[in-house]
């Protein structure tokens, strides 16, 4: 076998994000293929730290990360860099702050 690399957007269904009350970012990523989903999570490649550097700030602003095995998904959670609506907000809903976590580097065993 042989660890190829590639982006968490190749891997997943669905990478989404959007707000979870004024002052947090929730990010939704699923899978349709439940060997697919393993093989990610065996990786290691979705952590707090991965999720962080992905985002330029601090481990500590993710304030939390679940893997839901019965959904074939990754749950985040990030304090947000500024309130919702804050002056310089630039996403009032949250839709549009995923693309960070698409490009997220995994190493995953091929046959």
């Amino acid at each position: 076998m042989t660890a190829t690399r590639r982006r968490l957007r190749d891997l997943a269904s669905i990478i989404r994000s959007k707000n979870a009350g004024p002052y947090r970012l929730t990010f939704d990523v699923l899978f349709n293929d439940a060997t697919l989903f393993g093989k990610v999570c065996e990786s290691g490649a979705v952590t707090r730290e991965s999720i962080a550097r992905a985002y330029g700030v601090p481990p500590e602003r993710v304030s939390s990360l679940f893997v839901v095995p019965m959904a074939r998904a990754f749950k985040v959670t990030l304090v947000r860099p500024l309130g919702q609506g804050e002056f310089g907000d630039s996403d009032m809903y949250g839709c549009q702050q995923h693309v960070p976590l698409m490009d997220l580097p995994v190493e995953i065993e091929e046959a």
